[in-house]
């Protein structure tokens, strides 16, 4: 495989350009890192945060499955 092959193979294959994959893929990261971080913030304050990061999570799992990875990337 080429270069350019590996960059494109995986976008196409859920039918994205590289570049909308990578805007999708950075937005996952963006939600994630923010879920992460509510987590943490649970572990030492459990009052805190009690569902933000399964919500987030369940939120991003629902989304996906109902084929929607492009419509979140445009707010994130």
């Amino acid at each position: 495989m080429d270069i350019r092959g590996k960059f494109t193979e995986h976008p196409a294959s859920v039918g994205e350009t590289y570049t909308e994959h990578m805007r999708v893929a950075a937005s996952y990261s963006g939600r994630l890192f923010k879920a992460s971080m509510c987590a943490a913030i649970h572990a030492l304050f459990p009052w805190k945060h009690c569902t933000t990061a399964s919500a987030t999570i369940r939120t991003m799992h629902d989304e996906m499955q109902a084929g929607h990875r492009g419509d979140f990337a445009e707010v994130a």
